[in-house]
């Protein structure tokens, strides 16, 4: 009888969830993770990867644990950008989300736990979602659109040794702008941001490659690092 108590208050309290807005790169366009409700409400809608927080765990171990079940995905570095609050935005009773974003290279996921299916979906090709994850998924996108002037977020996206056409498309796609090659590559060259990996002998049928400068940018940063194009 305590046990059933343990969690009785005077007051109303509302539920509380995560979601997770998982940003990936194919190369040519941003996408994002989605997975299909296999449980009502909303069964068979697609939907950011998420669920009900346990009484035993903070928010960001809930969202990680969500994630992890019911894509399958793991290590990823996420972060907390936003608390919905509408008061209307589970059928199911009063529901807080405390929503969170990350970065990751593609990577083969699977749907698992109530999750009928887990798939990467070109953001300009996002089907309706439920619930309000419609404006979860934009708000996020603002968000990364924003951070991408402060943070070197987009590095994430690629892999650890780059050519400066892949940089170059990443931000475009990211920001959904077109950039003059000559000019991106010259911001970029006098930021220091990049590390050359192949010499100066390499031929014009060959690329160069790049690697993310992390002290550089650490550097920038102490001296209010803003990235302007």
């Amino acid at each position: 009888m305590e046990e059933e108590k343990k969690y009785c208050y005077r007051y109303p309290h509302p539920a509380v969830t995560t979601d997770c807005v998982i940003f990936g790169f194919d190369g040519t366009k941003l996408r994002v993770l989605l997975i299909e409700r296999g449980i009502d409400p909303f069964k068979g809608k697609w939907a950011l990867p998420g669920g009900f927080l346990r009484m035993d765990e903070d928010a960001e171990k809930g969202a990680l644990r969500e994630l992890k079940e019911e894509t399958g995905l793991e290590g990823a570095y996420i972060k907390q950008f936003h608390t919905f609050t509408t008061p209307n935005r589970d059928p199911r009773e009063r529901v807080i989300t405390i929503a969170y974003y990350a970065l990751v290279r593609l990577q083969d996921v699977q749907g698992g736990d109530d999750a009928a299916r887990a798939e990467w979906f070109a953001l300009d090709n996002v089907p309706a979602l439920a619930f309000d994850h419609d404006q979860i998924l934009r708000i996020a996108t603002r968000e990364l659109r924003r951070q991408i002037h402060f943070e070197p977020v987009g590095f994430e996206l690629l892999p650890k040794q780059f050519t400066m056409k892949e940089l170059q498309t990443l931000y475009e796609a990211i920001l959904d702008v077109k950039f003059d090659r000559r000019n991106f590559y010259k911001k970029m060259q006098h930021l220091e941001l990049l590390t050359q990996v192949n010499d100066a002998t390499t031929t014009r049928k060959q690329p160069f490659f790049f690697e993310f400068n992390k002290e550089k940018y650490k550097e920038l940063k102490h001296r209010g690092f803003r990235l302007e194009f």
